[in-house]
């Protein structure tokens, strides 16, 4: 299979790239740590590729991503094996999943946000706006230089920097 050797050739040493078997391959789109990676499975039947491969997002790795977006990713993979039906596609897929990575993920949440979300609802009361005001007024010079010292001087606040204090 001359497409065979020329994804073992394009992807010699990547190690988001898995030859499951010679007609089987695994794709990671994304880096390991990242919490929109995710890893689509591509298989040929013997009639390929006149006929469509086999996406697959069944994997594992993929578990924490919805159903929902995994069809919408597959969806979106199999326009794309449309356009190419008869032509050598897998790494076209690979690479077209790779390049519409943060469209196919950009509804899946982000779980490190989803727990700390989850914990508000459910840990704290809500505090009454009037309460809130009050303590706003209360902070010492002290506390409000602390406050500005925490952002960086556009006056963004760094990521998840007020993580901690909500849950609290």
């Amino acid at each position: 299979q001359m497409e065979l050797e020329a994804l073992r050739s394009i992807y010699e040493g990547d190690l988001c790239f898995r030859e499951l078997s010679p007609v089987s391959f695994q794709y990671r789109i994304g880096e390991s740590g990242d919490p929109k990676a995710f890893l689509i499975e591509v298989s040929w039947p013997e009639t390929y590729p006149q006929t469509a491969p086999v996406i697959s997002m069944d994997a594992f790795f993929n578990n924490t991503i919805s159903s929902a977006i995994k069809q919408s990713i597959l969806d979106k993979l199999m326009v794309e094996v449309e356009a190419n039906l008869g032509t050598a596609m897998t790494y076209t897929l690979f690479e077209f999943a790779k390049d519409n990575k943060e469209v196919f993920m950009e509804n899946q949440p982000v779980n490190t946000v989803t727990s700390v979300s989850n914990s508000i609802s459910i840990g704290t009361p809500d505090v009454p706006p009037s309460k809130k005001k009050e303590k706003k007024e209360q902070l010492s010079k002290t506390q409000k230089r602390k406050l500005a010292d925490k952002t960086d001087n556009k006056g963004e606040l760094p990521r998840g920097w007020n993580w901690v204090d909500v849950i609290k």
